[in-house]
Order: structure tokens, then sequence, then C-alpha cells
């Protein structure tokens, strides 16, 4: 600073200045956090960090993403909505811009599905919410903006993962809708695809031979005898091995839950404990690595489990856990007085198709002690 004072816009570099420079700079950036609601300051003294401050260090993305998020996420939003949230995070405002590339810009924008109201193809928000589709369509990429690409596939899924985060905090259920946009990220793919198409070498014809077949799901592939393999899908011995790599990756989830039995009641805490078993690779049943060609970095397994009421699209807990052999997880969630039909939601953050949403029998909740020594109390004031 005393070396290039212009630059921090001192006037002066005594002691003093400096002092005086650092301290304001200091009360600025922390009345900054304090609006954006991720900081909490108490008798000017005392600074504690909010969930939204906690979110945005755990993934290591900017506060003002998270404001974003608070700000823009709402409870009924779609897969545009929120590729449109996504796309405006404050860490694809590098992106590059180029010269003499709208063009290729407007060729991608017709080939998406996706359209917005109004389409600013010199927005680095805009060029990211195109290369997103792109990676979901598979569409072919000039080297520059393939390299812009790979930017914006390796800093998605942190922010996907603060968004779902930031809806939990609401307790909006739709935060399952953020965790399927992360799984279409990893596996670069449209969520109405079949899941046939994270398996490499399954082109659209093969696909659709193997539909043909009743052969829907990754799971079906598994279970086909190996003349089936050889007869169907007609590949040579290297792309068989690439398809046995994948099917050998792919997560089998067992999993059973019970709730803690006793009487329930609104307000009081309710457990349900969720025992889950994962039949991974089994050669290394460890290695959660996902087999993933389309995406550019290493990524490793990992899973939300998520008891919700789907008639109220409320989000009653959540946990992030990861699971190598064995797992018993607990979650903790209250309900009010009356009858409630829950589900309990298992989503992987990477595979397509591994989900698992169970149905629990009706909850029947009786009223609160608290509530009914209040309302004597209101009887007793009345008298």
């Amino acid at each position: 600073m005393t070396q290039n004072p212009n630059y921090y816009n001192l006037h002066n570099v005594s002691h003093q200045h400096l002092s005086d420079h650092l301290s304001e700079l200091v009360e600025n950036t922390l009345q900054e956090l304090v609006n954006s609601k991720c900081m909490l300051i108490e008798d000017e003294m005392d600074v504690s960090a909010l969930n939204l401050r906690m979110i945005a260090a755990y993934y290591n993305i900017s506060y003002v993403t998270v404001e974003v998020y608070t700000l823009l996420l709402k409870e009924q939003m779609k897969l545009k909505g929120l590729l449109e949230v996504v796309a405006s995070s404050a860490e694809f405002r590098s992106i590059p811009i180029r010269c003499h590339k709208d063009t290729i810009l407007h060729c991608i924008y017709n080939c998406v599905p996706i359209k917005l109201d109004c389409a600013d193809f010199e927005a680095p928000h805009f060029k990211t919410f195109l290369l997103l589709q792109a990676h979901f369509s598979h569409i072919q990429l000039p080297p520059d903006l393939a390299a812009d690409q790979v930017l914006v596939l390796e800093k998605v899924l942190n922010l996907l993962s603060a968004c779902v985060d930031v809806m939990s905090l609401n307790t909006w259920l739709n935060a399952l809708g953020a965790m399927d946009l992360l799984q279409m990220c990893v596996q670069a793919m449209w969520e109405t695809d079949s899941p046939l198409k994270q398996i490499l070498h399954f082109e659209p014809e093969i696909v659709k031979h193997c539909k043909d077949a009743g052969i829907e799901s990754v799971y079906d592939v598994m279970e086909m005898e190996d003349d089936k393999h050889s007869k169907l899908l007609q590949m040579d011995g290297h792309q068989m091995c690439d398809v046995a790599t994948f099917i050998n990756s792919y997560p089998t989830l067992d999993m059973s839950f019970k709730l803690d039995k006793g009487e329930y009641t609104a307000g009081a805490p309710i457990t349900m404990q969720v025992n889950l078993a994962c039949n991974g690779d089994e050669e290394d049943p460890d290695d959660q690595t996902v087999v993933t060609p389309f995406y550019p970095t290493k990524k490793i397994a990992n899973w939300w489990l998520v008891v919700g009421e789907p008639s109220t699209k409320q989000l009653l807990s959540i946990k992030h856990v990861t699971i190598t052999k064995n797992l018993l997880v607990k979650l903790e969630f209250t309900l009010p007085k009356g009858t409630h039909t829950l589900k309990l939601y298992v989503i992987c953050n990477a595979y397509i198709g591994t989900d698992h949403d169970l149905s629990l029998d009706p909850i029947d909740v009786a009223e609160g002690k608290d509530s009914n020594s209040n309302d004597e109390s209101g009887d007793e004031m009345d008298e």
C-alpha cells in the first residue's frame, strides 16, 4: 500500500492514514455482509456468521452469489428459473465475451430448448445459460467455447449445492429440482432423456433398440445376459469394456427406515433412522469416483436424504452423506398437529436413475403439551 497508494485511493501513506483506511475497509466489508444477511454484529463488537455466510464459506463462493440466490430463488421455481438463477452467479462474471462470436452463440441458441424473453449475447450470464444447455444437448463447440464451458462446469456443482442449501433453509421441497439439475450437469443430459444416455457409446440408435427390447434403465442392462449384450449393443471389445466400467460403478442402494415409536405431539422432535447399503464397484467398493465421460473433473458420488411432505411442499429434514458400504443416518424433524403423509427421498448427486422416494404410513400428531398449558393459562386469566 505504501508503494502504490494511488491504486488503493490513498492520499497519504502516514501511519494514521493507513490505519484509518484499513478500519474503514473492515467496517464497510462487515456492513456489506450484514446487509446481505450473512453476518450479525451485536454490541458493535461481537461478530457471528449466519447460515448464508456458512453456506458461502463451505462451498467457497461469493457472499454476493448467496445473496442473489436468497432474492431470486422461489418455492415453485422450475428448471428454466433454476438455470437462470445459477447462470447469474457472480462466479460467472469472468466468463470471457469475445468479439465476433455472437453468430456462433446465435446458432447455439437456436438449437437449445429453453429460451429467454430477452437474449443478451454480450452478457456473461446469458453465455453461461447457453453453455449449460449445450452441455445437456451434447452440442459440439469450437475450442474456445469448449474451454469456456469447462470453466462453467468446474464451478456449477458447488453453486447448485449452495442452491439446495438455501432452498432447504426456507423448507422448500423444491430443493429436489436443484438436485436434479446437478445430476444433469454431471451426466450431460436432460432430465427427460433416457437414463441409458449416461453410458458411454449409447447413442440414440442404441438407446432406441434397448427401449424396443424392454431395456429402459441401467439396472435392466446390468441384468442382461452376456449373449444378449453382444446381440443388442453390437459394440467392439473396447466399447464393451467402457460399458462394463460404467455398469460396475453404477450404485445399487439397499435401504430401510423406521420411525422411533411413541406418541407424536406437535413441536416435539420425531426421529427417523435410515439404514443404507451401497453396492458399487466390486473391485474397489470404497472408490466412490463417478464414471462420467462428459464432466471435466473428478467427481465423488454423495447422497441427499430428504424428508418432505408433498401435499404442503415442505422440506422437513435433510442430510448430505457419503455411502461407502453401510451407513446409519438419523433424521430429526417436527410436525404440527394433524395427520401427515410424508416421503423419504434418497437422491444421488451424480447418477441419474438411482434415486428413491419411499412413502411413509400416515403419521397422527397430537396437540403439544405447551399448547395445552397455554390454553389452561388463558382460561385461568379469563376467570
